[in-house]
């Protein structure tokens, strides 16, 4: 795997993309030598932390859901509505 330090990847992105793109391996970024982050591709991103991402999808959708109870009026549940809508009597 290679290592470069952050002054290398300032001053030569576009170069250290294009080696990424081409060996497929990760790069290791490291400052004060110490290893700092990791370059991977897109590809290698979305295999390795597809637990991540749906973490984060799950995340979004219960926020969405609790801004949508949020907005309930009055103490109505969604059984409530459905009886009153067909008729019956609670």
């Amino acid at each position: 795997m290679e290592k470069v330090n952050a002054l290398q990847i300032r001053n030569n992105l576009g170069q250290i993309l294009d080696r990424l793109n081409e060996k497929g391996e990760p790069i290791l970024i490291s400052k004060a030598h110490k290893i700092r982050a990791v370059l991977v591709t897109p590809e290698q991103f979305e295999k390795r932390f597809l637990d991540w991402q749906s973490q984060d999808k799950k995340k979004r959708l219960l926020n969405a859901v609790k801004e949508l109870r949020e907005k309930r009026v009055g103490n109505l549940t969604s059984l409530s509505v459905l009886r009153e809508l067909r008729g019956y009597k609670n």
